[in-house]
């Protein structure tokens, strides 16, 4: 008989606070309600303070955050139309596949898998591109694959640069509400976001920033839209309604999500996965292991993605830690499958379930036949763990 929990330390769908659950679980609502924009008109204003936009518009669509990818490319570009991208992890080539698919025409940078947005060549580009026939410049915040977060504000600094009128997307899915992310002062028109990650809910919920800039553009697109259309949902916002119907469960969950998140405060929550998450960085350099991540101008506070040392495959380890050890790591994709194994570190979580997270790895490892001495991982962590509350502690005592 399995007693206790099984740990979820993969890179989402995340832990759900017990706060949030329970705002989950009322009767089902009417959705054309008088008093549904009691609910839901504070929701999208509260929203706004999460991706820092003041002049720009969240919409919330009833899909993942693959469906909020969808609706920023269709409502805003043409077919034909030219765009630039990177390829440096999954999500960031399905991304490519997409805009391929949707018929754009796209000028995809290869970049190392373990490295991020490529500012320079970027520049190389956008510079060389005098008749702006480039049409938008796509980047990849946080690649959950490699465990690669880029520089956002570098990106627009290289647009302003380069005096280039592109739109800038963002798939801000695995960092939004948990790294650093200004969409208002970066100047990102279309910023992508989901309900399972930062924000502590169920998949369910596509969140998408769109600048004004953004919004002008898509008077002028030629490119079909129905469910994902701005127009419609727009319309139907100001007035606290949707064209469809809504999860309303999870928008009771975002409720609940945004209080805490405003309880904590957003640079509390920033620095505190910044926090947890260099405990993991510490304690796979105490395994003697590397990161995916090939430089730590790289490296992810919300996911670390552990390689493997050659010869052994980590999928074994994952294998190993859910049916042993009743705990979830995120596995390898594409072309780093059975190379890495990750360790999710964000939304709800806190230094112990960190250290439960390298605790079970360790025995995972090993028992997949890799050389780890067992409590190195952990005794690191523990000790940049102990250090970094320090501070904390003794202000506690005054």
């Amino acid at each position: 008989m399995k007693t206790g929990i099984t740990h979820l330390c993969i890179p989402g769908p995340t832990n759900i606070p017990e706060k949030v659950r329970r705002a989950m679980n009322v009767p089902m609502q009417d959705m054309r309600a008088p008093d549904f924009p009691e609910l839901t008109l504070p929701l999208f204003a509260d929203v706004k303070k999460v991706f820092k936009t003041e002049t720009g518009t969240v919409l919330l669509f009833g899909s993942s955050g693959t469906g909020a990818w969808e609706a920023a490319i269709s409502n805003t570009l043409n077919v034909g139309d030219k765009v630039l991208m990177s390829d440096f992890g999954q999500f960031s080539h399905l991304w490519i596949d997409m805009a391929q698919r949707l018929g754009l025409d796209v000028d995809a940078i290869d970049v190392e898998w373990g490295e991020g947005v490529p500012l320079e060549a970027y520049r190389q580009k956008l510079e060389a591109d005098r008749s702006h026939s480039i049409k938008a410049v796509f980047a990849t915040h946080n690649e959950t694959a490699t465990g690669v977060a880029s520089d956002i504000a570098g990106v627009r600094a290289v647009l302003d640069s380069c005096d280039h009128p592109a739109l800038l997307f963002v798939d801000g899915v695995s960092s939004i509400g948990s790294l650093e992310f200004r969409m208002e002062d970066w100047g990102v028109d279309l910023a992508v976001a989901g309900s399972q990650k930062g924000f502590m809910l169920p998949a369910g919920l596509g969140m998408l920033g769109v600048s004004a800039k953004a919004i002008e553009a898509s008077k002028g697109k030629t490119m079909r839209t129905c469910y994902f259309d701005f127009g419609d949902m727009l319309a139907m916002n100001a007035n606290g309604y949707f064209q469809y119907t809504p999860p309303t469960q999870l928008l009771q969950g975002l409720r609940a999500s945004l209080d805490l998140i405003f309880e904590e405060g957003l640079e509390n929550i920033i620095a505190r996965h910044h926090r947890l998450a260099e405990g993991v960085r510490r304690g796979v350099k105490g395994w003697g292991l590397d990161l995916c991540a090939k430089h730590e101008k790289w490296y992810s506070d919300t996911v670390s993605a552990i390689v493997v040392p050659e010869g052994t495959d980590a999928r074994e380890v994952i294998k190993i830690g859910y049916e042993r050890y009743r705990t979830s790591f995120g596995s390898g994709l594409s072309k780093v499958a059975g190379k890495v194994f990750r360790i999710g570190h964000l939304g709800d979580l806190n230094e112990v379930m960190c250290l439960s997270a390298l605790a079970s790895a360790e025995m995972a490892m090993a028992d997949a036949g890799i050389k780890v001495e067992l409590g190195s991982g952990v005794a690191a962590a523990q000790a940049w763990y102990r250090d970094a509350n320090a501070p904390a502690l003794q202000i506690a005592a005054e």
